[in-house]
């Protein structure tokens, strides 16, 4: 291999090298979604298209109400009974998920306060809305970030893991309550509960996720 051989290999790998050490140091770009842990391989639901869970609850909705004494139509039985057919002929167990509802509820229901176990520690950014905490004057230097605006004690909060609390390195000024922000940190996940003062009135507000932001900036796409 001639020197010229050699400084090319050195080159290249030179360059692979800074490239790898760039991408380790980027932070994961977040939708709010990725924030809601991942349904498990195993799930009984996991398998099912959207309009086959569809199915199955009207197919529970005909079931209970006709349980409790109430009238269902002819037309709505029918559906029913056409819509169990088919599921059943997709090799779909009906009567072994309709059996399981209260326990998949439950599920379902920790499922959607619970935060994602592998964004704890990973170095993210994520788009929101600022509901300020702790200010430094004027600027602000704790707050909520949250998916839409008005997410607050007016109306029921988002779920737990639909909240970050962020410590911004920075004190963050002249940002808009109405203007999405993109913020960069380090992602924790843990329980904790904070105070959130409005103009009205306060609220204790659950939250599943925490943030040192080393950056806060204007949305941008």
């Amino acid at each position: 291999m001639s020197m010229n051989d050699h400084a090319r290999v050195f080159l290249t790998v030179l360059l692979s090298l800074i490239a790898c050490s760039v991408l380790a140091g980027a932070p994961r770009e977040l939708q709010w979604k990725d924030l809601v842990p991942k349904i498990s391989p195993d799930h009984p639901f996991a398998r099912l298209t959207r309009h086959q869970v569809l199915q199955l609850h009207d197919i529970a909705e005909v079931r209970d109400r006709l349980a409790r004494g109430e009238k269902v139509g002819a037309i709505e039985q029918q559906d029913a009974e056409a819509a169990t057919r088919k599921l059943k002929e997709a090799g779909i167990d009906v009567e072994g998920l309709l059996a399981k509802r209260a326990q998949l509820a439950a599920e379902s229901q920790l499922r959607a306060q619970s935060p994602e176990p592998s964004l704890n520690g990973q170095l993210v950014r994520l788009p929101g809305y600022l509901l300020p905490l702790e200010f430094s004057g004027k600027e602000i230097t704790e707050f909520l970030l949250v998916p839409w605006v008005g997410a607050c004690i007016h109306t029921p909060p988002p779920p737990p893991n639909q909240i970050v609390h962020v410590k911004s390195d920075k004190p963050v000024a002249n940002v808009s309550l109405f203007a999405p922000i993109w913020v960069t940190g380090r992602m924790a996940t843990g329980a904790i509960k904070k105070s959130l003062y409005l103009v009205d009135g306060s609220s204790d507000v659950s939250i599943a996720y925490s943030m040192q932001a080393t950056s806060v900036e204007p949305y941008k796409q």
